[in-house]
């Protein structure tokens, strides 16, 4: 009986040389090891174009291999790359291996020099899965839903005219907190915290957490702190009809919608986790103090029980 080909998926931007060459290395130490390199068809082009060895050693996704196929996706790039892959994948069991070629990269579980070892333990199986919760997003107007989407890291309502000032409600579990001016709000997951959200002043949250974060930016109001909920409870932002300008709601900062006046955009736990492959099983806190290069200088640790 003949066994099933190992399907891995490899998604990396090829525009760039250093993830090129990453990719056309990975795809070699696949091949090598009798698994399936799949890729998009660009991407699959790009590489040939490159590398002419691997011409006709490589599957297209769709043609051939449906992400139901998939073992795992090896993504080469930053936390940017590992959100188009998510997306790619979205809803199929195959987790993620993020091999971080940008920049603070805190999705991605290695760092480029240790890509041969990383994708060595993939062939061996030896990682785990971490389920990491994920957003839903509703546009409304009226009672119609007009558009929905979903959001690993966050979800954002923000004014679409530079000039001017975006006039929001915001509401928890189905009741009114606060109306006020502002140049948007972020809804963020705890993966998202430590990005976009973040960057507007929120708290950061250890992913083991289930939870949203709501975050206002550059609000006028004397009441427009970061909130932290529960994952059962839901969030919603109402563009009010007196904003002067145009709306825009992104999710993950890769897809947009446009937002009438009115429009209100309801935000929930999905049933629906993105999955990724762990190495390392080190604490939360190690992450943050390496990637954000922290000062822990002079730290003696724990003495005996605590």
């Amino acid at each position: 009986m003949t066994a099933a080909p190992r399907n891995l998926l490899v998604v990396a931007h090829t525009g760039r040389e250093d993830s090129l060459e990453a990719a056309v290395t990975v795809c070699r130490q696949l091949i090598a090891a009798g698994a399936v390199p799949v890729l998009d068809r660009d991407e699959r082009d790009d590489l040939m174009r490159a590398a002419p060895s691997l011409i006709g050693e490589l599957a297209v996704l769709g043609h051939g291999v449906d992400v139901s196929d998939l073992e795992l996706v090896i993504v080469l790039g930053g936390d940017g790359t590992i959100l188009r892959a998510a997306e790619i994948v979205r809803g199929c069991t195959a987790p993620l291996l993020g091999i971080n070629l940008g920049h603070v990269g805190f999705l991605a579980e290695s760092e480029r020099d240790d890509l041969d070892v990383a994708v060595r333990r993939v062939l061996q199986r030896d990682y785990l899965v971490e389920e990491r919760m994920t957003i839903s997003v509703r546009v409304k107007v009226g009672s119609e839903v007009v558009y929905e989407t979903w959001a690993l890291n966050e979800v954002t309502v923000e004014k679409a005219s530079r000039e001017r000032m975006l006039e929001v409600v915001i509401e928890v579990d189905g009741r009114p907190l606060s109306s006020f001016g502002c140049d948007g709000v972020v809804m963020s997951t705890p993966t998202g915290s430590t990005a976009y959200s973040f960057s507007a002043g929120g708290p950061v949250v250890w992913p083991s957490l289930d939870a949203m974060l709501l975050v206002p930016l550059s609000a006028h109001a004397l009441f427009a702190r970061p909130l932290v909920v529960g994952p059962d409870s839901s969030l919603a932002v109402e563009v009010l009809d007196r904003t002067a300008g145009t709306a825009i709601v992104w999710a993950d900062g890769r897809r947009s919608f446009d937002l009438p006046r009115g429009a209100r955009v309801v935000v929930r736990r999905s049933p629906v986790p993105v999955r990724l492959a762990r190495l390392h099983t080190g604490p939360f806190t190690d992450r943050l103090v390496k990637k954000f290069n922290l000062p822990v200088t002079g730290w003696r640790g724990p003495v005996g029980r605590e």
